[in-house]
């Protein structure tokens, strides 16, 4: 074999040798997507220069990867265009000369899959390989094969070779430490990973490997529903199917095609990290694409696939720029054009799939003034209100929704505009069924969101305001009547509430006495000042806790109801219980007064768990000493 030629590689200063080996691919596994990109890159050159007439034609190209275990090495092929040995010199030696940014300024072509930086991404072989051997052949007319071949540091030698095919063959003769790539399955593994949807057919010791052929990279209407499904099931196995989709595609003023997911979510969704996935002309880049799309669309699914994606050197990390905050623009607004096409041609299924993609609409609209203007007229909550088209309530199932300003239209009294809302369903129900009996349209607002969302909404709407059930009740709820005083000038509601405030001794606690209307209303409830609560839920959020029942709050007796009544008459009496000695009356109410407020705090979740075994023997207790009483 003739040596033709011994040399030197030229190091700029920008890109010295060790620094590209060890710290621009810090992660060992990519020495295959740069391979395997490099190689895709040479056979689309050669089928572009062959169209051109500079080059000879081939075959369909084809990568073909096979491994030699007892010789420890790896072999990556391609039969694209190949290299002369001015080209090897000029590609390889001069670390990070771009020659895809050439040959596409002399082919003033859009560029068409060549993803660049042949050098520099060759160089990322020396993760793993403590020697390398590039075996190549140009495409041109009578060129003569060469043989490259370097140890890792800045000397190499080129020689005379042999070789039948054109095409290139990188042979990577692995460290002792690096022996895992020699395992079919983990290489499998990182073709699946970084390369299924290269264009090219990717081969491993015989066996086609890669899936080749994207939706995103297809006209919407060459697909069909179950393409998208088949498609969202292989990107993400075992997570069910996709609730809708939105197909990505654009090329001006960047390129950028995909197809973006919304999960059926059933546990907490990833608002950090994300689970899209970026691809660079189909070449799988990070799965950590937050510099890409706006934070509240994050846990979206599926692919965004674009070369104009600004990343460093290495593919590794994002860099963010104007054009990454457009791109980030675009995707929002075509994710808010879904949306409102989606309330305006299907409500139904729109209402049914709520719960789901909620969370991201009220985030979104919170985080991004553009998405808020593009979605306020979609944003929906559950209602009381029974199904009536006309009013516009949209129904799904034994559910019923409506827009804020469906709401707004249907108040009665549209001088003081109240929306009336739940956040519990169980805890509020004492509250809400006498809101309901009075024929109130109460709104749903259980998720966690909705904590943030409803002030956010009422500064966005200085003409309403948000009221939840058990913060205070409507004077219809009430019943007017006048109340006779007694001869030391007090009223039976001042008697009750002096008598509440002696039993709990509780300065926090407000006492408040009503009458109210219906029959089913029961003796005490607690009710939580909008605003006091609200700065309650906030403190709990930040500590990330469940908000308890704030140590500020009010404490309601119904007037009317037999029990309360119960507590006036007994005030002034004397218990004789079975034949134990005369109990006070002050003892027994005040044990009355306590279990009525346990009640109310357990009817609104606000009895600790502990608390729970000292108010069910407190309850034994009392019913004990009643039922004495009656013998």
């Amino acid at each position: 074999m003739t040596v033709l030629e011994k040399g030197q590689i030229e190091i700029h200063t920008e890109n010295i040798f060790p620094i590209i080996k060890k710290a621009v691919y810090s992660d060992h596994e990519i020495f295959l997507r740069e391979l395997i990109s490099n190689a895709v890159d040479a056979i689309n050159k050669r089928r572009m220069a062959s169209i051109a007439g500079d080059c000879i034609g081939g075959d369909e190209g084809q990568v073909k990867i096979t491994i030699d275990k007892e010789e420890k090495f790896i072999k990556i092929s391609d039969n694209g265009i190949g290299m002369s040995a001015e080209e090897v010199k000029r590609y390889i030696n001069q670390v990070a000369f771009s020659s895809a940014e050439e040959f596409l300024e002399r082919y003033q072509q859009e560029n068409d899959g060549i993803i660049g930086h042949f050098g520099l991404g060759f160089y990322s072989s020396f993760m793993v390989a403590k020697n390398v051997e590039l075996i190549t052949k140009s495409a041109k007319e009578n060129s003569q094969p060469i043989k490259w071949a370097c140890d890792g540091s800045p000397k190499f030698s080129l020689y005379e070779q042999e070789k039948d095919e054109i095409g290139t063959d990188v042979i990577l003769h692995l460290m002792d430490d690096e022996l895992e790539y020699l395992e079919p399955t983990r290489i499998k593994t990182l073709i699946t990973k970084y390369c299924d949807f290269m264009p090219i057919e990717i081969f491993l010791e015989g066996e086609l490997i890669n899936k080749r052929d994207p939706a995103w990279r297809k006209s919407p209407k060459q697909l069909k529903e179950q393409d998208y499904i088949d498609l969202y099931r292989y990107l993400y196995p075992f997570q069910g199917d996709p609730l809708m989709w939105i197909h990505l595609n654009t090329d001006y003023p960047y390129a950028l095609q995909g197809i973006l997911f919304f999960p059926n979510m059933s546990g907490r969704a990833d608002w950090e990290k994300g689970e899209i996935k970026l691809y660079c002309n189909q070449v799988f880049v990070s799965d950590s694409i937050k510099e890409v799309v706006p934070r509240y669309l994050l846990p979206l699914r599926g692919v965004i696939d674009s070369p104009d994606i600004p990343l460093n050197v290495s593919r590794s990390a994002l860099q963010t720029d104007r054009r990454v905050r457009s791109i980030g623009n675009f995707v929002a607004k075509k994710v808010g054009d879904k949306l409102k096409a989606l309330k305006e041609e299907q409500p139904s299924f729109y209402a049914e799939i709520w719960n789901s993609i909620g969370p991201f609409i009220k985030i979104g609209a919170m985080e991004d003034e553009k998405f808020a203007a593009q979605v306020e007229d979609i944003i929906i909550f559950g209602t009381t209100l029974a199904d009536n088209s006309d009013q516009g309530i949209i129904s799904s199932g034994s559910s019923n929704y409506t827009t804020i300003n469906g709401y707004k239209n249907r108040l009665t009294d549209s001088s003081n505009p109240k929306i009336l809302y739940c956040t519990d369903k169980l805890a509020q129900a004492t509250a809400l069924k006498l809101w309901e009996s009075h024929g109130a349209e109460v709104l749903n607002a259980e998720t966690v969101i909705d904590t943030q969302f409803i002030p956010w909404l009422e500064d966005k709407n200085k003409d309403i305001k948000f009221v939840r059930v058990d913060s205070e009740l409507d004077e219809g709820l009430k019943e007017e009547q006048s109340e006779i005083t007694d001869k030391d000038g007090q009223t039976k509601s001042n008697t009750l509430k002096s008598l509440v405030e002696n039993a709990l001794n509780n300065e926090k606690i407000t006492i408040q006495v009503q009458s109210l209307k219906s029959t089913d209303a029961p003796p005490a409830m607690i009710l939580l000042p909008e605003q006091m609560r609200r700065i309650n839920d906030i403190g709990a959020l930040m500590e990330q806790k469940i908000p308890g029942l704030p140590d500020s709050h009010v404490f309601l007796l119904n007037l009317r109801h037999p029990i309360v009544q119960g507590l006036l008459s007994l005030k002034s009496a004397t218990l004789i219980v079975g034949n134990e000695d005369e109990s006070p009356a002050e003892a027994m109410t005040n044990e009355l007064v306590n279990h009525l407020y346990d009640m109310a705090r357990l009817g609104v979740g606000g009895l600790e768990s502990n608390e729970i075994a000292g108010f069910q023997q407190r309850t034994s207790d009392l019913i004990g000493k009643l039922m004495k009483k009656s013998l």
